[in-house]
């Protein structure tokens, strides 16, 4: 699967909701960030917590343009819970944080704009 950082991406090709339902989007608070210096790309490790089903889970995030581990703590994030676990470097990546490109192409996270419940599932 190739993901682009392009925010003029074109379309992507039609999927049925089945697809879109099998893919688990849960939102998380952030309870620990820190540099991710051995990563190919500058990142941050991320601990989130997805409540109490889930649990927290771990991710790398390429997202150091506008954010750093002191203004991520306690934020509200959107992850995809159902991937398998990604090896990155020493680092066990568990969930995939979303974002969106900005017009330069650096990550801006994605996130509700009013609180939920961690663990909420996207509908």
């Amino acid at each position: 699967m190739h993901v682009t950082h392009d925010p003029q991406a074109p379309e992507s090709e039609t999927i049925g909701f089945d697809a879109f339902l099998a893919v688990d989007i849960r939102i998380g608070t952030i309870i620990a960030a820190e540099p991710f210096p051995e990563a190919r790309k500058p990142a941050l490790k991320l601990v989130i917590d997805f409540g109490s089903v889930i649990g927290h889970k771990r991710s790398s995030a390429q997202i150091t343009e506008h954010y750093t581990p002191d203004d991520l703590i306690g934020r509200q994030v959107a992850a995809v819970v159902n991937f398998p676990p990604r090896q990155i470097g020493k680092f066990l990546s568990e969930v995939l944080t979303l974002g969106f490109a900005d017009a330069a192409g650096a990550v801006v996270l994605f996130r509700p704009d009013l609180p939920v419940p961690d663990g909420s599932r996207l509908f």
